[in-house]
């Protein structure tokens, strides 16, 4: 395990069910979560998952509903426990955790932000920021500062005395995160936090975790069902089926290159154009001298750069990175990456 792996997971299983450990042996042998459930009404939740999560990065977890993603999200602080599998986080094995040892990750290695925002109605925003201190002892006198500064950096300056009720669902889920923020845990589990906002809400909260990200670097794995949020936030992403991994990685690869039939439905009616990034597309500087036709940065979503063009294919342009040329981008390259998979093939296979 390299030393910038944050958590780590391996061979995990998790069967629902009176005697898990014989559903077990059936699952190992190939049985799938149909014919468990037919033959022995047991529930296949998990099924031989290994998934590193790297330090500093956000892993999305997605996957439609029975997927699994939510199940695995509360293996990591065992809300949950598996029926089989290995899951370290900092190199220490969490399944052999005491009550203690157990009560300390918790409470100072993981963060949970929820669906439901999950405050306590009786108290104030201020009191719900604090809570992960206020549990561990410390006096409101103690947090108020901390809790103050984090209720600033998420939009709640003078919202510190209301009560939940009084905000709106994205001023809710905001105390939620600034909660997180206060425990000052280095990981933050994140199971369909946004899920529950309105649209544009919604947006604004992933601009909101984005930008914290950047400057804060905590390792956070974020559930999901929806492909443009997840496309949008993760640097790496795993995308469940029936409780497997069908395809894990950099997004920008499991987008241009889907490896099983299901990824290829799940993106085909995804804006490539708009979550494309030109690192993805870019090629290797050619050394020639260019007629550049201007400067673009790696990070930049491609439907920027055709606004850029103005729609001419016969452009290509520079890509820098810190005032360094790092690649070259055509518009004829750009437009072929546009273009999904499965119609690419289909197209080829017209022209023969």
């Amino acid at each position: 395990m390299t030393s910038d792996v944050k958590i780590s997971i391996k061979n995990l299983y998790k069967i629902f069910g009176p005697t898990p450990d014989v559903a077990l042996e059936y699952v190992r042998r190939g049985m799938g979560k149909a014919e468990l459930l037919e033959k022995h009404n047991h529930v296949l939740g998990l099924r031989d998952i290994n998934v590193d999560m790297h330090d500093g990065e956000i892993t999305v977890i997605m996957g439609l509903s029975g997927s699994g993603k939510s199940t695995l999200i509360r293996h990591l602080n065992r809300l949950i426990e598996p029926t089989a599998g290995e899951i370290r986080v900092d190199g220490e094995d969490v399944l052999s955790f005491n009550e203690n040892q157990l009560r300390e990750l918790r409470r100072k290695k993981m963060s949970m932000v929820f669906q439901k925002f999950a405050l306590l109605p009786h108290r104030t925003v201020l009191e719900n920021a604090g809570m992960a201190m206020d549990v561990s002892g410390v006096s409101t006198a103690d947090f108020e500062h901390e809790a103050r500064k984090w209720l600033a950096r998420v939009g709640l300056e003078g919202n510190e005395h209301q009560y939940p009720h009084q905000l709106s669902g994205g001023m809710q889920q905001r105390v939620g995160i600034a909660r997180a923020l206060v425990s000052n845990s280095p990981i933050m589990l994140m199971d369909e936090a946004f899920s529950a906002l309105d649209p544009l809400i919604r947006s604004d909260m992933q601009d909101l975790l984005l930008e914290l990200q950047e400057e804060l670097k905590k390792t956070i794995v974020f559930i999901t069902h929806d492909l443009d949020e997840a496309l949008k936030l993760a640097d790496h992403l795993v995308i469940l089926k029936d409780g497997e991994v069908v395809q894990q990685g950099d997004p920008q690869d499991i987008l241009l290159n889907p490896g099983d039939p299901y990824i290829v439905d799940f993106i085909s009616d995804i804006n490539r154009a708009r979550v494309l990034r030109v690192r993805s597309v870019m090629k290797e500087p050619s050394g020639d001298a260019q007629d550049y036709a201007g400067d673009i940065s790696e990070k930049d979503n491609l439907e920027s750069v055709l606004s850029l063009s103005g729609g001419d294919t016969n452009l290509t342009f520079r890509v820098v990175r810190d005032g360094e040329t790092v690649g070259d981008l055509s518009m004829k390259e750009l437009t072929r990456a546009l273009v999904p998979l499965a119609a690419a093939s289909e197209s080829r296979q017209k022209g023969r």
